[in-house]
């Protein structure tokens, strides 16, 4: 059965560390990614900042990024598709020679947050031993089923779920809104734009899982 491990590393570890030292406001989210060459990825992500000339000036001195192409702006996000190298040669095999897909990563000041599914425990148990072997510092999160209503609920992950709820209960959705987004990043010791990028992507889950696909996929 499919299984998904949330980790945590710190961004030397993996990419855009001088971007996101230069830029702490700023929050990175892996939308997909493509892994053809070993010595690459290629992912397409959204970017959260208030100063997009800055970040993209860091961008261009950042050694991790190979090269970046813009897709399209919406307010205070923007998407790119992105060439990452470097440190991230850590990672690939995960996905190279494990089987392992990427499925969300969030980046920021405080580190990376990935979330990889394997398609069995053997594959993801190889997977752990490899980065045990290659002295690769990380912080493990869950391990858990892709199917286990224990962590995904309507395909939310536990923390989306934590999140959403905790937006509902301050009344961030009732009309006319009790708290706003700001006071609401404070209340969970968020920054402004991680809190945006959790309940965008928590409502998306639950749309799709609810409305689009009918509901949680395990029944089929």
């Amino acid at each position: 059965m499919a299984t998904i491990f949330e980790f945590e590393v710190p961004t030397d570890k993996f990419a855009l560390e001088k971007t996101l030292t230069a830029c702490p406001e700023a929050v990175i989210e892996i939308e997909r990614v493509v892994a053809d060459d070993p010595d690459q990825i290629t992912p397409y992500v959204w970017a959260h900042a208030d100063d997009f000339a800055a970040l993209e000036d860091t961008f261009d001195d950042d050694p991790t990024v190979e090269d970046r192409i813009l897709l399209s702006e919406m307010g205070d996000e923007r998407s790119y598709q992105m060439t990452w190298e470097g440190m991230i040669d850590q990672i690939v095999p995960l996905l190279t020679d494990h089987e392992g897909t990427i499925t969300h990563a969030t980046g920021s000041a405080d580190g990376w947050s990935l979330r990889v599914l394997f398609p069995d425990r053997a594959a993801l148990s190889e997977a752990h031993d490899y980065l045990q072997e290659a002295g690769f510092s990380l912080t493990v999160g869950a391990i858990y089923e892709a199917t286990d209503d224990g962590h995904i609920q309507h395909g939310l992950t536990e923390t989306q779920r934590e999140t959403i709820v905790a937006a509902f209960e301050a009344g961030y959705f009732t009309v006319p809104r009790t708290v706003t987004q700001t006071e609401l990043a404070e209340q969970l010791g968020l920054s402004h734009q991680a809190l945006s990028e959790r309940l965008r992507r928590a409502t998306g889950e639950l749309v799709e899982s609810t409305l689009i696909t009918g509901g949680d996929k395990k029944g089929e």
